[in-house]
């Protein structure tokens, strides 16, 4: 399909006009971001890895019922996508603790959480995606508490497909961010950005080595390679090495964020 005029860039995707209104292109980037966009990296081979790993997602979910935007994968690097106006909250899905919810609250890392938490966070860069409440959202008209409720409902259904779908292949799924949108041709709140190790935690089940984004926050290494590990555990591996090139990568070099 023909790609249109970009219509917009983000961090690690931009999305392009197709011939159809109601469809647009997504094409994913090499760049790494963290810390809301304070530290950088361009990380070779990643946007292909996601590219097909949140494809192979998307598809599953679909297949169980849970609407998303994606229509198919039109190469390495794209997607054709329904077009949708996304609700400007990131929706964290928890159910081992770590990460800034530790250092806001003191608990331990690595806590086992009895079910599973959803935080709310309003997307927005300059002020640090803060966490907003349920009362915020409705309040401000980002999405009513009836489009909460449906979104909640299937915030725990995606939850509970992916511990299964990672369980299956010795991955912890430690939390995850959704993004959902009303989509274009008939409003209807759909899932939509992308599912792959970048807004996932994944952790290892036997030696909880990081598989995911924390890699590149941390400055632990080996970010490709991770992703690497999880394609080749979900069977999709030898697709990326038969149409690139044998791996190592170069590792990437980091932005550090300088202290004040």
């Amino acid at each position: 399909m023909k790609k249109g005029k970009k219509l917009y860039e983000g961090k690690a995707k931009i999305i392009f006009a197709s011939a159809d209104k109601n469809l647009v292109i997504q094409h994913f980037k090499d760049d790494a971001t963290a810390f809301n966009n304070q530290k950088k990296a361009n990380i070779e081979g990643k946007g292909i890895l996601n590219n097909r790993i949140s494809e192979h997602i998307l598809s599953a979910l679909k297949d169980v019922g849970i609407e998303n935007h994606l229509v198919k994968r039109l190469n390495m690097r794209e997607q054709l996508i329904e077009l949708v106006e996304i609700i400007p909250i990131e929706f964290v899905v928890r159910n081992i603790v770590t990460g800034s919810l530790t250092k806001r609250l003191g608990i331990e890392d690595g806590t086992v959480l009895n079910k599973p938490l959803i935080e709310y966070c309003y997307k927005n860069d300059e002020l640090g995606d803060p966490l907003v409440a349920r009362e915020h959202i409705d309040a401000f008209g980002w999405a009513s508490i009836s489009e909460l409720n449906l979104i909640t409902e299937n915030c725990l259904r995606i939850n509970d497909f992916l511990q299964g779908m990672f369980k299956g292949i010795n991955i912890k799924l430690i939390d995850f961010k959704l993004e959902f949108g009303k989509r274009k041709s008939d409003g209807k709140i759909i899932l939509a950005d992308e599912i792959s190790p970048d807004t996932c935690r994944l952790w290892d089940s036997d030696t909880d080595k990081k598989l995911d984004k924390d890699r590149f926050r941390k400055d632990l290494g080996d970010v490709v390679e991770a992703y690497q590990e999880v394609a080749r555990r979900l069977g999709i591996l030898h697709e990326y090495v038969n149409n690139i090139r044998p791996i190592k990568f170069p590792k990437p070099t980091a932005v550090k964020i300088k202290k004040k």
